[in-house]
């Protein structure tokens, strides 16, 4: 789970300070303001784990990738490539990663968190090499090793305290630069006795990112029929595309989740199904072939008890788009990084209440028996989502502390970011001003013109 995150120059942001991020953070603010951004950087990071070539420093996306941000002059904060793009990510190990002195075997470093930091600088046909990259391992959070990778001034320099990396025989010579964002290089690893665990770090980072998941603000729209060949997405896809298909995979292999620790467990499906039905938006809802041995699928619906079963492209865009959230949140395997964008949209404002709900759920839920450590990052313009979510902390439902609240503002020159402060009895202590606009000011305002016209029309 990340618990941290860090960015300087990046698009909107000169630096958003220190954020720090809960199993339920919840992200709202004006339009255009530089909050989705946040999310696009970890996807760039993600592709670029995933890209073959280590001498990238960052991969910006293409037509395939996950997402596409252009150029890196395009990333930068005011567009000055002369100011490098820094990063930091702090997330906690699924395990304890123990790292211990080749040289000497009583000396053991251990932590449950690490931290990796890292500057980009454009080269001079403006695309980002790593300047500089850092780890931190971290036992309660206290830092118990350090490593800094710099790449110099030709002259690549590795530094690592307490422990003293010693060079090998023979091979005291020049260092490799740092590889993509994150990495070692293995000719650089090589050059010492005991520096093997720095591609633990590596790969530690490379798992973190690989389960990040992302859901864009728009899904794509309901079909009459869906095709399935038995295949497992890794997930639902930006748009929902694989939603279906996830539900499918996930029942066949006879998935089951429950909302909480000891409570009765469903079938993925039924699971869902029963959520769509908690939302307010439908009574059933059902996924099956449209004939046996067939691969089409055909999903079907019943709004009310006592309606007719229709198609999911007969009823209104809630159920299409809200589906693919429920499935990412409780399909992504344990320990995912979810981040969604307007999860809410084409909801009535009791199903965006609702919603909150099944997210608490979903970052609660247990799977097998074990805590599914499921980490949702979400952005959002509802104010009835928040209500409900402060109603919970208020009931003790959620912890405050398993929930991070933040309001994005662009300011004169770039976004602000401000935490609000939720206490035990679900109250925020610093509103922002019009934070959901000025409803007492409207309400004010209605309430005058209506006294104002009643004693036109009464003198009329």
């Amino acid at each position: 789970m990340l618990t941290s995150l860090q960015i300087e120059n990046f698009k909107a942001w000169r630096d958003t300070g220190q954020v720090r991020l809960a199993p339920l953070t919840v992200i709202f603010g004006t339009n255009s303001s530089g909050k989705s951004s946040l999310g696009h950087l970890l996807l760039a990071l993600k592709q670029t784990v995933q890209l073959s070539d280590r001498k990238r420093a960052l991969h910006l996306g293409d037509e395939n990738s996950l997402i596409d941000l252009g150029t890196f002059a395009d990333c930068i904060h005011g567009h000055g490539l002369e100011n490098p793009l820094t990063f930091e990510l702090r997330w906690r190990l699924p395990q304890s990663l123990t790292v211990r002195d080749a040289l000497s075997k009583g000396k053991i470093y251990k932590g449950d968190e690490l931290e990796l930091s890292s500057s980009l600088r454009a080269d001079k046909a403006g695309q980002p090499v790593t300047e500089s990259i850092a780890y931190k391992l971290r036992q309660g959070g206290n830092v118990v090793l350090h490593v800094g990778h710099a790449r110099g001034d030709g002259k690549p320099s590795l530094d690592c305290e307490p422990l003293r990396l010693v060079y090998a025989p023979g091979r005291k010579w020049p260092l490799e630069a740092p590889e993509k964002f994150y990495r070692f290089a293995d000719r650089t690893l090589a050059r010492f006795q005991n520096a093997d665990f720095l591609a633990d770090f590596a790969l530690q980072t490379e798992r973190m990112l690989e389960q990040v998941y992302y859901l864009g603000p728009l899904r794509t729209p309901p079909r009459r029929v869906y095709q399935w060949s038995g295949d497992t997405p890794p997930h639902v896809g930006a748009e929902g595309e694989y939603a279906i298909a996830a539900l499918l995979a996930a029942a066949e292999t006879g998935r089951e989740l429950n909302r909480g620790h000891k409570r009765h467990r469903q079938r993925f499906d039924a699971f869902i199904a029963g959520w769509l039905a908690d939302l307010g938006i439908i009574h059933s809802f059902e996924v099956r072939p449209v004939a046996d041995g067939r691969k089409e699928y055909e999903v079907l619906v019943r709004t009310h008890k006592n309606s007719a079963v229709v198609k999911l492209t007969d009823v209104g865009m809630g159920v299409s788009q809200v589906l693919p959230t429920l499935v990412q949140a409780f399909y992504s395997p344990p320990g995912s990084v979810v981040w969604m964008e307007q999860p809410e949209i084409h909801l009535h404002p009791m199903a965006q209440a609702n919603l909150a709900d099944a997210f608490i759920s979903a970052v609660q839920s247990y799977e097998n028996g074990i805590p599914r450590g499921t980490q949702l990052i979400v952005e959002t313009h509802s104010e009835h989502f928040l209500t409900r979510l402060q109603r919970r902390v208020a009931e003790g439902v959620i912890g405050a502390d398993d929930v991070a609240v933040y309001f994005v503002r662009h300011g004169d020159e770039q976004a602000e970011m401000e935490p609000l402060r939720l206490n035990m009895f679900g109250e925020i202590e610093n509103w922002p001003e019009n934070f959901f606009g000025d409803e007492m000011g409207d309400i004010t305002a209605r309430t005058l013109a209506a006294i104002e016209r009643q004693t036109k029309e009464s003198g009329a």
